[in-house]
């Protein structure tokens, strides 16, 4: 070997014997073996496409019951588009109800907006089916997908009102450290149960609950996190991409959000994966190939089962040993 391969095999050897640098490489790795960012890409279109049939549906279903206008409606909607910094206000003032003339009419728009507005949902669904290597005929199929997306935007109508009403007693507080705190926490606090939620929904029931705690734990920090800094995240990017693009760095702006948010969901759910499926250590330079090498790479290869008469098996033969 030359002095290049025999530092990388040196390093191998290294993080293979630290459990918890294995368990890093190991979650990386299999973010690579999903191609998980093609999979947080996906998602980042369809959430995208999704985003503004969302909102305008809220904004017409609340503004039926409580009025366009109401503080309701505009404490719901601000509480949703508080997970944009920056953007959240410009999205508001272009987001309207739909306007109806006739409950027909409405019934028509509000359906198609349910429809319209299902797709990251569905793309959700199907990164936590290939995250977890789940075999295509144990999946989901589209009926049940579309029950898991409406317990979803359920959810998340739980939530957004629960913002609400946090923001509104936040509204009488004073702006003091202990207060800011205090909202901190209780924000952490929303986001892991709302991380924990959201995985047991978009995760195929092959998947125990208990094997999702600590993805929703990593997930929920980081976008805790991600909310901190994003305001300035968004305007440093905004303030360089508007002197080229102009009107269109507001989308940049909200694609590289919404991003980040779906690279976080995937990281999460692969961190869940690695644990409870003990994927680590693995191999940098391999091969040789370690038993969690052997037991991604089959994993891999048996979810492309499409058929209850197919059978997919794996077997490895003896592997050349470099070091």
């Amino acid at each position: 070997m030359n002095p290049l391969e025999r530092a990388i095999h040196r390093i191998d050897s290294l993080q293979q014997g630290s459990n918890r640098v294995g368990f890093i490489w190991g979650v990386i790795k299999k973010f690579g073996d999903d191609q998980g960012s093609s999979l947080a890409a996906l998602i980042t279109f369809f959430g995208f496409t999704s985003m503004f049939p969302l909102l305008l549906l809220v904004v017409t279903v609340l503004g039926s019951i409580a009025g366009r206008n109401s503080s309701i409606t505009n404490q719901v909607v601000n509480s949703a588009l508080s997970q944009f910094p920056i953007l959240g206000s410009q999205i508001a003032n272009n987001i309207h109800a739909l306007q109806h003339k006739n409950l027909f009419t409405l019934a028509v728009g509000i359906i198609g907006l349910a429809l319209g507005s299902q797709g990251a949902s569905q793309a959700s669904q199907y990164a936590m089916a290939q995250v977890w290597n789940i075999p295509q005929t144990n999946r989901p199929n589209y009926w049940s997908r579309l029950a898991r997306t409406a317990e979803l935007f359920f959810i998340l109508g739980i939530f957004f009102l629960l913002g609400a009403t946090l923001s509104t007693f936040s509204g009488f507080s004073s702006p003091k450290f202990a207060l800011r705190a205090l909202a901190l926490v209780l924000s952490l606090v929303v986001n892991l149960a709302l991380y924990l939620i959201a995985f047991r929904i978009l995760t195929p029931k092959q998947v125990g609950t208990r094997q999702l705690f600590i993805g929703s734990v990593v997930g929920g920090i980081a976008w805790t996190l991600l909310q901190l800094l994003g305001g300035y995240l968004v305007s440093h990017q905004l303030k360089h991409a508007s002197q080229v693009y102009g009107f269109f760095a507001v989308v940049l702006g909200l694609l590289s959000w919404i991003y980040l948010g779906a690279r976080i969901l995937i990281y999460s759910a692969e961190i869940n994966v690695v644990a409870a499926r003990r994927l680590w250590p693995r191999s940098i330079a391999g091969p040789p190939w370690t038993k969690a090498d052997e037991k991604v790479m089959s994993a891999l290869s048996k979810q492309q089962d499409r058929s209850a008469s197919e059978h997919i098996t794996v077997e490895f033969g003896e592997q050349p040993n470099e070091r």
